[in-house]
C-alpha cells in the first residue's frame, strides 16, 4: 500500500505563491518599499517590516548551495525514490529555496551546481517546484 504523499497547505501568506506554481511559475515575494526579496513568504518585509509586498516572476534559475542525498524516506511516500537529492538553492533573484533535485543523475548534484526550476503535480491543486541540473551551462 503506498502512503498519500502530505500536500501543503497554504495559508493567507502563501496563496500566491502556490498559485504561481500551479501555473508553472515560480514566484518570489518582494517588498514595494524596499526592494528586498525574500523567501519563505510571510505578512511583513523581514528587511524594513513593511506589509506592503508584492509577487514578482522569478527566473526559476539558480545555483545549489548545499545539498544532501536521502538514502532513508524523509516520509513513507517517499520510500520509492531513495536515494535522492535535498538541495539549498540560491535562485538569482536572491533569497533561498529547499527542495528536490530531479531529472538529474546523482553524481551531477554538487554545490555550485546550476539548477533550473520544473513542477512536480502532486495533487489537482498542487505543483511543487522541484530543481534540476541546468544542460549545458558551464559558468
Amino acid at each position: 500500500m503506498t502512503t498519500a504523499r502530505p500536500l501543503p497547505k497554504p495559508t493567507a501568506d502563501t496563496q500566491a505563491f502556490w498559485h504561481a506554481a500551479n501555473q508553472d511559475q515560480l514566484v518570489v515575494q518582494t517588498c514595494r518599499d524596499c526592494g528586498k526579496p525574500q523567501f519563505y513568504p510571510r505578512g511583513f518585509c523581514v528587511s524594513c517590516l513593511s506589509d506592503d509586498l508584492d509577487w514578482v516572476p522569478a527566473t526559476g534559475k539558480g545555483r545549489i548551495y548545499s545539498y544532501t542525498i536521502c538514502r532513508v524516506p524523509g516520509h513513507p511516500s517517499m520510500a520509492d525514490q531513495v536515494p535522492y537529492a535535498m538541495a539549498l538553492v540560491d535562485l538569482d533573484e536572491g533569497v533561498r529555496m529547499l527542495a528536490q533535485i530531479v531529472d538529474t543523475a546523482l553524481d551531477q548534484v554538487a554545490i555550485g551546481a546550476r539548477v533550473e526550476v520544473v513542477f512536480e503535480r502532486i495533487s489537482d491543486d498542487i505543483q511543487l517546484p522541484q530543481f534540476k541540473i541546468s544542460s549545458g551551462v558551464t559558468e
